[in-house]
Order: C-alpha cells, then structure tokens, then sequence
C-alpha cells in the first residue's frame, strides 16, 4: 500500500476503534468492510499500531481488537509515526548534474523545503486526537 493511503487508512481503522469503544473487540474482517480493503491490509496496520501501543489485539474466536488508550490520549501524529516509515525527503535516487546551477544546488533547497513542510505536518497532526476525529464524525452524521 502507498505510504499516504496507510496513514489514511490507519486512521480510519482507529476511528473505527474508537466509536465502537463500547462494543466487543472489532475483527479485522468487520473493520476491513468499513475501510472497503482486504483485511490483511488492516491486519498489517493493526499489526503496526500494536507495536506503538496504540491497539491491542487477542486472536481467536472471539478476539479483535480495541484501542489500548482512551482516543483523546492519541494523536495522529503517533498513528502516522507507527504506519509510515521514515522514508526521507521524496527525492530522485540518482544525484543530478552538479555541472548545471539548478542541478548543483536543487537537492539542498528541496530538502531544506521539505524539511520545513514536514515539521508543519507533524505540528498539525500532534494537535489532534482521535476523540477529535470521533467528534468530527458524530458532527457530520447529525447533518
């Protein structure tokens, strides 16, 4: 799965976690029909997110999973820390020319951008929660 549609995904999965808080432990099979995937992929997700501490999960008949804190206690800055790899800047692997101006000094200005963008990124998604996110979805269903 692309590195994006995991932190979307993975979000989804916890929302789903989230408002279901009350209800026994959610398969993957009946998460996956939510998040409209195959449930392997959640199951690689909830497999990534229970290594961050954010879910716990019991196998068998009648395991699933469930949130490991209370959903105001986690950001989506830990969810994307647990489901994204830290792949650096997206830029080519092969180095430009350094004989051109833009090519000798693209790679640091780019990096240098992306950096900043980054961090901006993390500031955001630090400041929310998954209470946040369950909040933003009983909003819009009382539309």
């Amino acid at each position: 799965m692309a590195r994006n549609c995991r932190f979307a995904v993975a979000v989804h999965v916890c929302a789903v976690l989230t408002l279901r808080r009350e209800d026994p432990p959610a398969t993957s099979d009946w998460i996956a029909k939510s998040v409209n995937t195959n449930p392997v992929v959640v199951r690689r997700l909830l497999s990534a997110l229970g290594k961050a501490g954010l879910v716990q999960s019991q196998r068998g008949i009648s395991g699933g999973s469930t949130l490991a804190r209370d959903p105001a206690a986690i950001t989506l800055l830990e969810i994307s820390r647990a489901v994204d790899a830290d792949e650096g800047p997206p830029l080519p692997q092969q180095e430009p020319n350094p004989a051109c101006p833009v090519g000798a000094n693209i790679r640091p200005i780019l990096t240098d951008i992306l950096g900043r963008a980054e961090a901006a990124r993390e500031r955001e998604l630090h400041g929310i929660t998954l209470a946040d996110i369950a909040a933003a979805i009983r909003a819009r269903q009382d539309l």
